[in-house]
């Protein structure tokens, strides 16, 4: 299983999400050793019971898993009965679990789940896409929380050696840069954010574009450490990143739309009490705080989720 959302919530997984159910998600385990276990002291938490019994789900990928053991460990450690669906699989097998109260809280990523909601929303900024999704959030009988500062987005970066020579720090910057080479998927090419918006959002021409399907993976990777591209498309919270000290350039334009995480809970569960202790885990949660704990999931040791989401909670004071 991957750590970060790369390409997992896409048609594939959609299928292999649907053809399983949920009822088999349900009990799936993860690399890392997340579990379904319940928080509960016995008898584990229902979907259908009372205010302080969450079910939390997740997406099929470590960063989610994470996630939602995060934010159910808050709750748990509030007096809560939490229980788990890890693994459930891609947004179109989880937000229907959602919808109709098979689990009760999931972590999303805001600008996806615009776009699932509505989809001919074109919000960019953190504000108008929080707009647009509580105008459509009702459909799926939930509610969305406060944003988190974290964010696993589309970003640009270049080696630090390349930002030094350069004088780079955001997109705006490689205007001086000479001709550049971005690597990326290859619907980078025709994408309205891809190769277009850099050039109508940043006026940049001076653009090549070389197309590597792997989702801003190893090989990417490998490219733009051999000078063979200078800049590459990598999600903010992959691993490589820090791994690496690559400079992911600021994107004052908002070319990409915020994909900061947002918890989504059910309408019937969000109390007050509710909302202030999950508000008050995202207030707290950082980009550098996913690539942290995304770097230690990825290691040799396969770390347990639900321990490093312990680990954090315990750091950050919950």
């Amino acid at each position: 299983m991957s750590i970060t959302r790369r390409g997992l919530l896409g048609t594939a997984a959609v299928a292999a999400a649907l053809t399983l159910g949920l009822a088999g998600c349900a009990n799936s385990s993860s690399i890392g050793g997340g579990s379904s276990s319940s928080a509960a002291a016995s008898g584990g938490a229902t979907a259908s019971g009372d205010a302080k019994s969450i079910v939390v789900g997740s997406a099929n990928f470590g960063e989610n898993e994470i996630l939602g053991y995060i934010y159910g460990g808050a709750l748990a450690n509030k007096g809560y009965s939490v229980s788990y669906k890890p693994a459930i699989g891609a947004r179109a097998a989880y937000l229907p679990a959602l919808q109709n109260g098979e689990i009760n809280l999931v972590p999303e990523y805001a600008g996806s789940l615009l776009s699932y909601l509505d989809k001919t929303a074109n919000a960019k900024s953190g504000d108008a896409v929080k707009s647009g999704i509580d105008a459509k959030i009702g459909t799926l009988n939930a509610k969305a929380l406060d944003f988190a500062e974290a964010a696993d987005s589309d970003s640009l970066n270049v080696t630090s050696s390349f930002a030094k020579e350069k004088g780079l720090t955001s997109i705006a910057d490689l205007s001086k840069a000479g001709t550049v080479t971005i690597a990326a998927n290859p619907e980078f090419a025709t994408r309205p954010d891809g190769i277009k918006g850099l050039q109508s959002v940043y006026g940049l021409k001076d653009v090549k574009f070389k197309a590597i399907n792997d989702g801003g993976g190893p090989t990417t990777l490998k490219a733009l450490l051999n000078d063979q591209v200078q800049v590459a498309d990598i999600y903010s919270t992959t691993p490589s990143i820090k791994q690496n000290k690559l400079v992911t350039l600021t994107d004052p334009k908002n070319l990409f739309a915020s994909q900061q995480v947002v918890p989504i809970v059910s309408t019937s569960k969000a109390t007050s009490d509710l909302e202030s202790i999950v508000d008050g885990v995202s207030a707290k949660l950082t980009t550098e705080d996913l690539l942290d704990l995304n770097t230690k999931a990825s290691g040799s040791d396969k770390p347990d989720y639900q321990a490093l989401a312990k680990a954090w909670l315990s750091e950050k004071g919950f």
